[in-house]
C-alpha cells in the first residue's frame, strides 16, 4: 500500500483515489482503471521523442478516463513500505536529469542485447525512484520501456513478464542492485 499524507487525491476520510467514475471502494475503483488503461492500452500510443513530455502523454494516454491529473506529476509525498520516492519538489529536475542520461545514451540504440539490458535496467530503477505520478507509474514504466525497447532495436515481449520476479526485482534495483532488473529484461527481449 502506498503512503501519501495529507493527499488531495483521495476521497476525505478515505485512501481511495479521486476518480471520473466517482468509485469511492479500493475494489470498484481497481476494476474501473483496469478495464479503462487496458482499452486504452489497445490504441496507438503517443508519439514521442522519448522525452520527459513524452512519458507524460503515456501516462496521460492510460489513465485519461481515469483521473483528472492524468500525465501531471503527483504534488505530494509518497512511500511504499519503508521506500521513499523522489519528492514531489524533485521530481521535474530528475526527470530532467534521468531523460538528458537517456538521451545522451542515444536512447540505448546501437547496443548489444546485455548491454541495452544493462542500461534499460538502470533507466528503469531510476524511473521507478523518482515515480513521478500519484498512480500508474509501474504500467506507465513498462508501457514506456516497450516503446524504448523498440527504438533500440531489442523489442520486449511483456507477455512473458513474471509479475512476481518483476516487483522483486525493482524493489532489488531501488536498492541498489540492478543485475536481476537486467537479466529479465534480457530474457524479455524478442
Amino acid at each position: 500500500m502506498y503512503k501519501a499524507e495529507p493527499d488531495p487525491y483521495c476521497y476525505p476520510n478515505s485512501e481511495v483515489l479521486r476518480n471520473k467514475a466517482g468509485h469511492t471502494t479500493a475494489s470498484d475503483l481497481e476494476a474501473f482503471e483496469a478495464a479503462m488503461t487496458f482499452a486504452r492500452s489497445e490504441e496507438p500510443l503517443p508519439r514521442g521523442l522519448l522525452s520527459v513530455t513524452h512519458y507524460c502523454a503515456v501516462h496521460h494516454h492510460l489513465f485519461q478516463d481515469v483521473y483528472d491529473w492524468a500525465g501531471r506529476f503527483r504534488t505530494v509525498r509518497l512511500a511504499k513500505d519503508a521506500s521513499s520516492f523522489c519528492y514531489p519538489e524533485n521530481i521535474a529536475r530528475e526527470m530532467r536529469r534521468l531523460f538528458g542520461w537517456l538521451r545522451e545514451r542515444r536512447y540505448l540504440r546501437h547496443r548489444n542485447l546485455r548491454d541495452f539490458s544493462r542500461g534499460a535496467a538502470h533507466f528503469l530503477a531510476e524511473l521507478n525512484a523518482i515515480h513521478a505520478f500519484r498512480e500508474g507509474n509501474g504500467r506507465t514504466q513498462l508501457t514506456f520501456l516497450a516503446l524504448l525497447a523498440d527504438r533500440a532495436g531489442h523489442p520486449l515481449d511483456l507477455n512473458r513478464l513474471d509479475g512476481a520476479a518483476m516487483l522483486d526485482a525493482m524493489v532489488q534495483s531501488f536498492k541498489g542492485n540492478e543485475a536481476p532488473l537486467s537479466l529479465i529484461l534480457e530474457r524479455l527481449a524478442t
